[in-house]
């Protein structure tokens, strides 16, 4: 099993019980965006920062030396790995804002 694999593997189970509420949550968010928005932002941020940390460890002792390119490398298929898994990760953050509500409209010409 390739090195980012086992970190990817590693990281699930020392956090279970965060990654499977997110789990939950990422299936409801498939399902309703706009409303829950906030919220998978709150719990998202959470998960980025647990995989931020192991990414951090799997790439730590490739980045200094002869090996920094196979360090990018590296961090992205950790990053690509979970994105497998949850593939709206990368919604954790934005923000949504409703245009204000205008009484415009276009009147037809007889």
């Amino acid at each position: 099993m390739p090195k980012y694999k086992e970190y990817y593997k590693k990281m699930i189970d020392e956090n279970r019980i965060v990654f499977d509420a997110f789990s939950k949550l990422h299936a409801e968010y498939s399902l309703d965006q706009t409303s829950l928005q906030s919220r998978f932002n709150t719990e998202g941020e959470k998960i980025m920062a647990i995989a931020r940390d192991y990414e951090n460890k799997l790439c730590s002792g490739t980045e200094n030396g002869m090996y920094n390119r196979y360090s990018s490398n590296l961090a992205e298929k950790f990053q690509n790995e979970l994105r497998a898994h949850f593939p709206l990760v990368d919604n954790v953050g934005l923000i949504v804002e409703q245009m204000p509500k205008t009484d415009f409209s276009l009147k037809k010409l007889l």
